[in-house]
């Protein structure tokens, strides 16, 4: 009997979360798929894996979805891995290289131009070279590992986790684990065990991404113990369910489904 199929983000954001399949007493359980947010969720919609950790605005797009409770990649404050690099204030950005590989930020990016900068830029996607981004436009929305790596200079930087918490009050939710309602999963623990394993074996999460990523690994410890939030609580779903809301109101999404759990 064949396994079911797991797409996990490679980024530092979601290893804790993925520690288990990857290296724990889960590493068994499903065949694994490395992609960034965006074709996780793409392979998620065309049913070539059955669970992935999915952009959160996909969950409005993809039909037939649910979702792991409790779990996320969240922000109660400042996220530090998704910025907004600019050559100009967020209020005269005309043009934005936007991060190719997210969906979610690229959303949250236009609400809050929208929202709180009262901008309408030009956007278009873009792989993650912020020399190459910024060449042809005002600003950079660059995400992920590049984000944590990228030096700002002398250019303005915009936290987006920050400045949603400026503008709702509220936490920001980047992703969580979309499962496919046909697929029944044996064993929906494992997603709890496999990050209780990330949390107890934190120290190799952080010595394994100071080699792979040349930062100092107090940046690294930090940023997985204390910059990302990992539950899917009120505070959390609030934060959610505004997102949605917007991304309605400002014609990103069609309409807003209710999140439904696995359990």
């Amino acid at each position: 009997m064949s396994k079911p199929k797991l797409s996990i983000v490679y980024y530092l954001n979601a290893l804790p979360l993925s520690w288990g399949f990857l290296h724990g007493a889960e590493r068994d359980l499903f065949d694994l798929d490395f992609s960034p947010p965006s074709r996780c969720a793409d392979l998620l919609a065309q049913g070539d894996v059955d669970v992935g950790l999915i952009p959160a605005i996909e969950y409005q797009r993809i039909d037939g979805l649910k979702v792991i409770p409790n779990l996320s990649v969240a922000s109660k404050q400042t996220v530090k891995s998704v910025l907004l690099l600019s050559k100009l204030p967020a209020e005269q950005i005309r043009t934005v290289a936007a991060d190719s590989s997210s969906r979610t930020s690229v959303c949250l990016l236009q609400i809050l131009l929208r929202a709180r900068f009262k901008a309408n830029p030009q956007i278009e996607s873009h792989g993650p070279d912020l020399k190459v981004m910024l060449a042809r436009n005002d600003a950079a929305l660059i995400i992920g590992d590049a984000a944590l790596k990228a030096e700002a200079g002398t250019l303005f930087c915009y936290d987006l986790a920050a400045e949603w918490r400026a503008l709702t009050g509220k936490p920001f939710v980047f992703a969580f684990w979309g499962v496919r309602k046909s697929v029944t999963l044996p064993d929906t623990d494992a997603f709890y065990r496999s990050f209780a394993y990330g949390r107890a074996h934190s120290e190799e999460i952080v010595e394994e991404q100071t080699r792979q990523l040349q930062l100092p690994s107090e940046v690294i410890r930090t940023y997985i113990n204390h910059h990302i939030d990992y539950s899917l609580d009120e505070e959390n779903l609030a934060g959610l369910w505004r997102f949605f809301e917007l991304a309605r109101e400002f014609k990103l999404i069609e309409l807003v489904r209710d999140l439904e759990f696995t359990r």
